[in-house]
């Protein structure tokens, strides 16, 4: 049975099937021995050879479903032509996963990866509204009409952001000078530091940011650094059945 070249590279844990198309396109992949840069070519897994960067690819036969409590300093994809740290060394398993969307390198909280394609495609669908609730720290103290036009939707730069949910938690009075609020808030799109921009549309620098949930998947007392396996209940949630 024939399939997308990117779509079987995605189910053999390469990356998200939307990287493997710029794998493809970037030459370092070939099917039985001849290099493909187009899109659109498919492949039988039964017959091919695929091959990227001379290694061949084969379906991981265990998928792979994990929530990391990922920490600051740390960038959110498979590896960093920088060389800085990226979540995959925080997490010792044989299958070769990436993650479902990102965090900032200066952000911390949950993050998900999977070996799983479909299920990477199902969450970050924009159809997909699956609520992300973070935890912001700002600089001073928002007022009502600033948080109601936050929760109404801010320019982002040439983009307005979907309604979302902004509520005050907390006043950290300690420093005069530096006043600062904890916010909790909701949002269900995914853009570039999309919390960080929609809080400096109001006028109120993040100074930390952490996200304790995906949909129905919650951080909890998950440890930072750590990772667990996402529980059955919680699999069926990401996959919408």
């Amino acid at each position: 049975m024939e399939e997308r070249l990117q779509k079987y590279m995605a189910s053999c844990g390469v990356a998200s099937r939307r990287k493997c198309e710029e794998i493809i396109q970037s030459g370092r992949v070939k099917v039985n021995g001849v290099f493909i840069k187009e899109l659109g070519i498919k492949v039988d897994k039964d017959k091919d050879v695929i091959e990227v960067d001379d290694k061949k690819i084969k379906p991981e036969k265990r998928k792979v479903y994990i929530a990391l409590n990922k920490p600051v300093g740390y960038v959110s994809t498979v590896k960093d032509e920088k060389g800085r740290k990226t979540i995959i060394d925080l997490i010792d398993i044989n299958e070769r996963i990436y993650p479902i969307g990102r965090l900032d390198y200066d952000t911390s909280g949950l993050i998900l990866l999977t070996n799983d394609g479909d299920v990477y495609n199902r969450v970050i669908h924009p159809r997909v509204e699956k609520n992300k609730v973070y935890i912001a720290t700002v600089k001073g103290i928002p007022t009502k009409s600033e948080i109601e036009r936050f929760c109404r939707g801010v320019d982002i730069g040439g983009y307005i952001t979907a309604p979302a949910q902004c509520k005050l938690l907390k006043i950290n009075d300690k420093d005069k000078k530096n006043l600062l609020c904890d916010l909790e808030i909701v949002i269900h799109e995914g853009k570039n530091r999309q919390v960080r921009k929609m809080c400096d549309a109001i006028n109120h620098k993040v100074v930390r940011l952490k996200r304790l949930s995906v949909g129905n998947i919650k951080l909890g007392n998950l440890k930072e650094g750590k990772y667990r396996f996402l529980t059955d209940d919680e699999i069926i949630h990401l996959k919408g059945e």
